[in-house]
This record gives C-alpha cells, sequence and structure tokens, in this order.
C-alpha cells in the first residue's frame, strides 16, 4: 500500500476528517444537518475533510436497475453506474454547506485521484492525491470528497465494496494525517453485539484497533474490515459516533492495559457466510493450493477453512465464502473437483458464523471450552471452528443465530446492567 507523503507547507490547527453513510444523508433535512455539523466543526477551529455515501437506498437501487438490464452485467458498467450515487450526495452536501454560510468544494475520485487496483467492485486505495485536498483546505473551504469509489491507473471508474466509504475516510485521513476521522452512522457507537438481537448489548467507551478488526470482519456492521486496517497500520484515531446526536461515540485506538482486563468484548455474528465441502480429495501435496489459487485468481474471498484427517488417500476440505460468491465459487471448484478426481462438491447456504471477541484471551484459558459448553447447552451443533489469539469463531445452522449470540452475550457478562433508555 501506497500512500503519497504530505508535504508542502499546509499549517494546520486540527484536521479532521468526517464520514457521513447512507442514512446520515438520507433526505434533505438529514444532509442539511449533516452540513451543520460540519460548519460547527470547521467554526470550532478544525480543518475539515468530509467522506459521503450515497444517499439511504441509493446504491441498492441502482444495482436493481442494472440487474434489470443485464443477468450478467460486466462489473466494469456496474462501478460507473453504482459510482454515480455518491456524486449527487457530495454535490447535495456541498450545496447545502453553501446555502448555511460555509464554503465547500466538492470532489469525485479522479478529481483528488484516489488510485486503486482495477479490481472492479472490490478494488483497493493504491494512493490519494494529498495535495489537491490541501489546496482547498488552505483557501478555508470544506473538502466534500465521495466515499466508495476510485479510479484505476487507465482511468476507469472502481468502486471499493459495500462500507467502502468508511475505507475512503480512513485512506484519506492517513494520507494528510489527520488529528482523528469520525465515522457518522445511524448508531450511536460500536456494541458489545448487534442491539437489535440483543437488546441488553452495551456501548463501548474504547476498543482496540485489533478486536475492532477481528469485529469488522466476522461480521460487524459497524464499519468496514479495510477502514479498521488503514487505521491500525497508520494508527489513525478513529472514533464512531451517531449523526442524530452527540453522543462521543466509540474511540478506536491502541491496545492498553484497561483492555486486557475484560476477557470478552464483544460477539459479532455473520449470516452471510456459505459452505462449500469438497469429498474425497486426493491427499497429496499440492491439491489445496490448486484450488484456493484457483479461487484467488477470481478474487473469492476464503474464510474458514477445515480439512479432514485422511482416510485411504482421500481427505474432506470444507471452507467458507460470502453467499454472494457461491455461485462464482461453486463454478470454480466443480471444474477443479474434475481435474483432481474428488468424489463430489457439495454446498450449504443455510449456515451463519458466531463469534467471541477480545484482547483478554491471550493471558486466559478455557474461553474456547466456555463458549462450546454454552452452545451445547442451547442444543446447537458446531460444524466448523476457528481460532485465533483473541477470536473464537464457530459455523452453525443459521437458524440458531439470534440465540447463540444472546447466550453467548449473557455467559461472558456483557449485558447491560442499567435499563435501556428509551430514544427521545
Amino acid at each position: 500500500m501506497v500512500m503519497v507523503p504530505i508535504c508542502g507547507g499546509f499549517s494546520k490547527v486540527a484536521l479532521i476528517v468526517q464520514k457521513y453513510g447512507g442514512t446520515s444523508v438520507g433526505d434533505v433535512e438529514r444532509i442539511q444537518n449533516v452540513a451543520r455539523r460540519c460548519i460547527a466543526s470547521q467554526k470550532a477551529g478544525n480543518d475539515v475533510v468530509v467522506v459521503v455515501s450515497a444517499m439511504s437506498g441509493e446504491t441498492n437501487r441502482l444495482l436493481k436497475l442494472v440487474s434489470l438490464i443485464s443477468k450478467r452485467p460486466s462489473e466494469r458498467e456496474q462501478d460507473v453506474v453504482v459510482a454515480t450515487g455518491e456524486q449527487v450526495s457530495i454535490g447535495l452536501v456541498a450545496l447545502a454547506i453553501q446555502e448555511q454560510g460555509g464554503e465547500a468544494t466538492s470532489f469525485l475520485a479522479h478529481q483528488c485521484r484516489m488510485v486503486t487496483d482495477s479490481t472492479f467492485s472490490k478494488a483497493r486505495i493504491k494512493s490519494i492525491d494529498a495535495e489537491t485536498i490541501f489546496a482547498v483546505l488552505r483557501k478555508k473551504h470544506i473538502a466534500v470528497v465521495a466515499g466508495f469509489q476510485g479510479v484505476d491507473e487507465n482511468g476507469n471508474v472502481t468502486t471499493l465494496g459495500r462500507g467502502g466509504s468508511d475505507t475512503t475516510a480512513v485512506a484519506i485521513a492517513a494520507a494528510i494525517k489527520a488529528d482523528a476521522c469520525e465515522i457518522y452512522t445511524d448508531v450511536d457507537g460500536v456494541f458489545t453485539t448487534d442491539p437489535n438481537i440483543c437488546p441488553a448489548a452495551r456501548k463501548l467507551e474504547k476498543i482496540s484497533y485489533e478486536e475492532m478488526l477481528e469485529l469488522a470482519s466476522l461480521g460487524a456492521k459497524v464499519l468496514q474490515i479495510r477502514s479498521v486496517e488503514f487505521a491500525m497500520k497508520y494508527k489513525v484515531p478513529l472514533w464512531v459516533k451517531s449523526s442524530f446526536n452527540q453522543d462521543p461515540g466509540t474511540l478506536v485506538c491502541e491496545e492498553d492495559a484497561s483492555m486486557e482486563d475484560v476477557l470478552v468484548s464483544g460477539i459479532a455474528y455473520d449470516k452471510n457466510e456459505a459452505k462449500i465441502a469438497i469429498r474425497g480429495v486426493p491427499d497429496v501435496p499440492g491439491v489445496a493450493a490448486q484450488i484456493f489459487g484457483a479461487l484467488d485468481e477470481k478474487s473469492i474471498v476464503v474464510d474458514l477453512i477445515v480439512q479432514n484427517v485422511a482416510k485411504e488417500d482421500k481427505t474432506d476440505l470444507t471452507f467458507t465464502v460470502g453467499k454472494s460468491d457461491l455461485a462464482k465459487a461453486k463454478d470454480v471448484v466443480l471444474r477443479i473437483a474434475k481435474t483432481i478426481k474428488a468424489e463430489a462438491v457439495e454446498t450449504d447456504d443455510h449456515v451463519s458464523k458466531v463469534s467471541i471477541v477480545g484482547v483478554g484471551m491471550r493471558n486466559h484459558s478455557g474461553v474456547a471450552a466456555k463458549m462450546f459448553q454454552i452452545l451445547a447447552r442451547e442444543g446447537i451443533n458446531l460444524q466448523m471452528i476457528s481460532t485465533s489469539e483473541i477470536r473464537v469463531s464457530c459455523v452453525i445452522h443459521e437458524k440458531y443465530t439470534e440465540l447463540a449470540v444472546r447466550a453467548l452475550h449473557t455467559a461472558f457478562n456483557l449485558d447491560r446492567t442499567e435499563p435501556a433508555i428509551a430514544a427521545s
């Protein structure tokens, strides 16, 4: 990853990047609210860069139009279509700031040279022309930048995948060495789990980059995984806040001693998992490399992998992919299975992944055993298991997802002790 170095006579008091998601700019009133927040931050003495998503529901609307035109659309042309959602948003936000007495300049990806690779719909940022942004900040304008989109070296429009505006914001914050990056959304911060399925979930005051990275990779929707990777790599202080109130939110930062005292910080789940099992795989060197190399060539991300103990020179290889990649992955695997003379290929898209995360696991034993006992007590069968230093994940049948999350949340003492305060 190469970020453009920052140079050239820019003196800052406080440099803030704010990102507003689709819900935050969902209608005219909310766009005006975003404008007020941006102007207030600037009047408080900050230089402000705002990254904006498409209006709520707009990306889905554009994708539906694409699907009505083509059953197998070109990913390049699909990116051209869906990237227009952010163009509308940045123009409206800039106009709202101007209407309220501020100065603002909007930028599409090609205008601030946000260069990505050429992996359409899942592009990765390679560099950003920070000087273009600094030029408008020197004029005391608020820079309003389109999230989610980029351009490759050949000038093709690319998009960064779902949640890509978070990545845009943190990448810009890293490139311009911002003092903080504030991610504004429709929730008050990072919670111990999804409050929609566990009302006892608590908001965390702070969480480590590593924990947040695990939670994001495991299905927590509050931050996109690549945005956390950027923040951790470049040590960008990252705040998750609501755009609808003044709650201080959650700080995502480097790990400190107090975080190690908490055994489990959060419970994540992901219903967008699908399982592929290849039965009767020849147990010889190079077969796994052949299978997963072919999947990588199609940019298919593989998550959990389990290989059974070989019997009679045959083994079973099971792994998970995102549901959206299942059809493409199945095509690849069927082709490879025929080549390596595997016996059968099975798929299952009725699974989910439930995980516990906490840096405190490093210094405590028996955490995985406790998780397995809790799930067994609820009659939940474990289909696959994966662990890291600070995470234990289990693949289960999707119908047990909510039950598993609530049971684990209670068992690991994450339930809120005080009653919830109804929103006014």
